[in-house]
């Protein structure tokens, strides 16, 4: 089983694995039956989906009816308007056929015009803010995927008391030291404050560029299972962050076994060895 930690300031004890609900964007009834049952043996509690993830949150409807209860529930939203966020919130409710989310998340909220737009007066967060006073949502967080989204959080917790923050960190991507720098300053004010910090691109490896796609994924991801136990452990070693798993079905159960396993962080040695694999390609241009 895999432990878990205080999400945030929330009140739930989440695993300190998620399931990443994006690896069920193209699945097969069928695949996404076996995905949640495999995220069930392994005592999973949390679950982060977003209403881009193609037929995502369709396939964990017919789940809900039984499991809902047992399941702290994030979705996202990628409008930036106050009625198009509105509109796709109430959307995704009806698509998992439920009446609240635990979370709704700003998405991929890195551009700064964007970001003008969502956190200006009628804009998207307007819309999360009334959705959390009505009782529709519970909390409120923000998401990112470049490298520059660091220091972006830093600016929207700065602008708004979101609840949550999530955005790329991984052993090879900590190897910038300009992303580093900039990791550790918003993780360290998200702990000053009791943010919930998520984490993605534990083992992302280099770009696809021009290479054949073989796995689901935004980025060629390593595959091999004593890299991914590496990269997952590395993550699991901060305290108190989370990982969010890959979008891809085939090897979700290498990093569920890898989060089932952690023990402690892998030695200098073994991350040296996820580096050569990895062939130092920035993940983001």
């Amino acid at each position: 089983m895999i432990p878990t930690a205080p999400f945030g300031a929330t009140g739930h004890l989440s695993t300190r694995t998620i399931f990443g609900a994006a690896a069920l964007k193209a699945a097969t009834p069928q695949e996404s039956e076996a995905a949640l049952d495999l995220v069930l043996r392994y005592g999973i509690n949390h679950i982060d989906v977003a209403s881009s993830y193609g037929h995502a949150e369709e396939r964990l409807a017919p789940w809900f009816p039984e499991h809902r209860q047992r399941f702290f529930l994030a979705s996202k939203t990628g409008e930036r308007s106050y009625d198009g966020a509105k509109r796709e919130l109430h959307q995704s409710l009806e698509r998992m056929g439920i009446e609240q989310l635990d979370l709704i998340q700003l998405h991929s909220l890195g551009d700064p015009i964007q970001w003008d737009q969502a956190l200006s007066p009628k804009g998207a967060l307007d819309a999360l803010i009334e959705a959390r006073d009505e009782g529709i949502v519970r909390f409120i967080g923000v998401t990112g995927h470049g490298s520059q989204i660091p220091a972006m959080h830093v600016r929207s917790l700065e602008r708004f008391a979101f609840d949550s923050i999530l955005l790329p960190y991984s052993y090879i991507m900590m190897r910038d030291p300009h992303y580093a720098a900039a990791f550790e300053r918003v993780y360290q004010l998200a702990r000053e404050r009791n943010i919930a910090v998520q984490t993605i691109k534990a083992i992302a490896r280099r770009p696809w560029w021009g290479r054949e796609r073989t796995h689901a994924t935004w980025y060629e991801p390593l595959s091999d299972q004593a890299d991914i136990d590496a990269c997952v452990h590395y993550v699991l070693a901060r305290p108190s962050i989370f990982l969010n798993t890959i979008g891809d079905l085939r090897l979700l159960p290498k990093v569920l076994d890898a989060a089932s396993r952690f023990a402690g962080p892998p030695d200098e040695a073994t991350l040296a060895r996820v580096v050569e694999h990895a062939e130092r390609l920035p993940l983001f241009v």
